[in-house]
């Protein structure tokens, strides 16, 4: 989170705090080393009870958003996965240390196991150094199923120290490099970016403005695997987020653009855009130079409609920086070279979105955006599904969710969190009293079985 939370404030707000930055850097890892070698007595006790805590806050977060109107069932899922380890961490009737670490274990299995298929598929440059980082997380799955040589009671507090450790040393080496960073370049040149697959060092770095903002609108354009494959095959998740498959077997992998007004548009294609089987399409994946191919740009949006069909979902943008969507486009185009996982139609979109956004959010003080931003629920999302992509590809499914998330933290709806809380439970009663008016008629209008 705090990776999307310096895009969001941008290179120069984080500057001018590097020093303050690398303190914290350092308390966090000294924290983690302290709860790892129990340098204080009931650490470990302390531990479990915040992240127990944290897990319950998060997972209220979540319930409320779910009650705001939010229609998907992400905050859902997420509200039961936090509250359920969370009583089942703090001191609760529920308490249950050695099922939590279990279920934790099991966890990281799956997403190491995970991980692990799609590098092996994907094999995208430096994706062997990204292997031995899953491998560690299969590791630590181990320990977190096994008693030995961790116990149970320790498990949550070890994993939790390795992770302070290493976010904190990322963290230091951001603020070492915030010092020496030049005034032209990004942030994310930062290390917190560096595990991004070199997305963003294959464009030169967007020039700085003195501030956001632009009379057009800035519009992204997705057209889903699902509705844009004809007579598909219902594959929940896969179809939503990867591509889906007719029953002719041809493969749809939907589409992604960016418009801003009459200046330029962003839509990447294959030169030759052949449909492809399921074997093509998997010999595709894999990142490599030897599936690189001439790719080719379209103009506008009305010429992609007319010789298509209309995007599925459109998500809009007022506030954006110009001067950096228009300096990423123009290094970007300068090469038309199209690769399915990684220089497509949807890594396109995804860089420019973040060139746009840096900085937007600018503030004269720090701390207080930052400490609001790391709390939003929605910059949660938007990292997760950045990492997501960062081990895949992005893809048109993952751009819509992600670009609907930055609309959300960078123009927050109208109405505050407390006026959203009073608009929420004066909906529910308006329901309910409707529900009850009709119950009441309907049991007036039934005959009466006793006449």
């Amino acid at each position: 989170m705090v990776q999307l939370a310096f895009l969001l404030l941008g290179a120069e707000a984080v500057r001018r705090q590097w020093v303050l930055l690398g303190l914290v850097g350092v308390i966090w890892a000294s924290l983690g080393v302290i709860i790892i070698t129990q340098a204080i007595e009931h650490v470990h006790g302390l531990t479990i009870h915040v992240f127990g805590l944290l897990l319950m806050a998060e997972g209220l977060v979540a319930i409320f958003v779910r009650l705001c109107g939010y229609r998907s069932q992400f905050w859902a899922l997420k509200a039961l996965g936090l509250l359920v380890p969370g009583l089942s961490i703090v001191e609760t009737p529920f308490r249950n240390l050695m099922v939590i670490s279990i279920l934790f274990g099991i966890a990281l299995m799956i997403d190491s196991v995970v991980r692990t298929l799609t590098l092996l598929v994907v094999r995208f440059t430096g994706w062997r150094i990204a292997l031995i980082a899953t491998s560690i997380e299969f590791v630590l799955a181990l320990l977190a199923i096994t008693p030995w040589p961790v116990s149970y009671e320790a498990t949550i507090p070890f994993c939790i120290s390795i992770a302070l450790i290493l976010s904190g040393w990322t963290v230091v080496r951001s603020a070492l490099r915030l010092h020496r960073l030049p005034l032209d370049a990004p942030v994310t040149s930062l290390p917190l970016f560096e595990h991004e697959r070199g997305w963003h060092s294959s464009v030169l770095p967007p020039m700085l403005v003195s501030a956001p903002g632009s009379q057009q609108q800035m519009v992204v354009h997705v057209w889903t695997a699902w509705a844009s494959a004809v007579d598909p095959v219902r594959r929940p998740l896969i179809d939503r987020y990867i591509a889906a498959v007719d029953r002719h077997g041809t493969v749809s992998t939907g589409h992604a653009a960016l418009e801003m007004g009459p200046l330029f548009y962003i839509s990447h294609y294959n030169a030759d855009d052949a449909e492809r089987s399921p074997a093509q399409f998997r010999r595709a994946l894999h990142a490599g130079e030897q599936n690189n191919v001439s790719g080719r740009f379209l103009t506008s949006y009305r010429e992609e409609v007319e010789s298509w069909c209309e995007a599925t979902v459109h998500v809009s943008f007022a506030q954006f920086n110009v001067d950096r969507l228009t300096a990423f486009w123009d290094a970007y185009r300068k090469s038309s070279t199209y690769n399915l996982t990684n220089r497509n139609c949807s890594v396109a979109v995804a860089l420019a979105l973040d060139a746009a956004l840096e900085g937007v959010l600018a503030p004269k003080m720090l701390w207080p955006p930052l400490m609001r931003l790391l709390i939003n629920p929605e910059l949660y999302l938007a990292t997760l599904l950045r990492r997501r992509a960062q081990t895949m590809t992005w893809t048109p499914g993952l751009v819509l969710d992600y670009a609907r998330a930055l609309k959300r933290v960078v123009e927050p709806p109208p109405l505050p969190w407390p006026m959203m809380i009073a608009h929420t439970a004066l909906r529910w009663r308006r329901i309910r009293a409707q529900r009850h008016a009709q119950a009441r008629i309907e049991t007036a209008s039934s005959p009466n079985p006793a006449a």
